[in-house]
């Protein structure tokens, strides 16, 4: 009698050629995708009330202790969030993009673009079709530097949207005044600026502000 034994396969993180998955490379291939999925997630989860409000009453032991504790009105701990938030996204962005090549590959599109533009108002033939083989290098390369620019996305949501969602959680719950130039003084929840509630609008101005001041005390390059 003949016996036959098989041995079961034990799955492996292997393409079927037998080589192991970089994941890096996928990373690398397929951020933009990821990053998108995710801010669509995070959208998502906003229009979900269960969770927004779960991840904002997570941190509220965090955050709670600033205004309860050592009162800090409202209005400034959006000032010191928002600057929380620029220190984190720039820190970020200084250590995922490349700020010295792409200087360099914006210098070689302006380049280029004025060698085509020459070129095609002196209707130099040879010249625009030397340029149309080299303008499809050019373009990948403004697509890679498109790409790197959102790599840095993902981290900076999964930092910045529980705040977010915090400061939803507390001021659905909170009466605080702001006194704002061209609008006085108002409630933080009340719109401003169509449907822009007026701390988002202060957290907009705070954060563009102080994330300007932090990235030129970091030295770090703009986009």
């Amino acid at each position: 009698m003949q016996i036959s034994c098989s041995t079961v396969r034990q799955p492996s993180l292997r393409k079927s050629s037998g080589e192991p998955m970089n994941f890096k490379k996928i990373w690398d291939d397929y951020s933009l995708w990821f990053t998108f999925g995710f801010m669509f997630l995070m959208m998502w989860a906003y229009t979900v009330d269960w969770l927004r409000t779960g991840v904002g009453r997570a941190i509220d032991a965090v955050f709670a202790p600033l205004l309860t504790t050592f009162g800090i009105p409202f209005y400034i701990l959006i000032v010191i969030l928002s600057a929380l938030t620029g220190l984190y996204s720039s820190i970020v962005q200084k250590y995922t993009i490349d700020y010295d090549k792409m200087a360099t590959s914006q210098e070689r599109m302006k380049e280029f673009q004025a060698e085509y533009r020459e070129a095609t108002l002196s209707q130099d033939e040879k010249k625009i079709k030397k340029l149309d083989a080299k303008k499809d290098r050019v373009m990948k390369e403004q697509l890679e530097m498109s790409q790197q620019q959102f790599k840095p996305m993902t981290y900076i949501l999964v930092l910045s949207v529980p705040i977010f969602f915090w400061l939803l959680y507390r001021l659905a719950q909170t009466t605080a005044t702001i006194t704002m130039p061209y609008f006085g003084m108002v409630d933080l929840n009340s719109p401003v600026i169509w449907i822009i509630p007026a701390w988002i609008f202060w957290y907009m101005i705070c954060s563009i502000t102080l994330s300007q001041v932090i990235r030129k005390a970091l030295n770090i390059g703009g986009l």
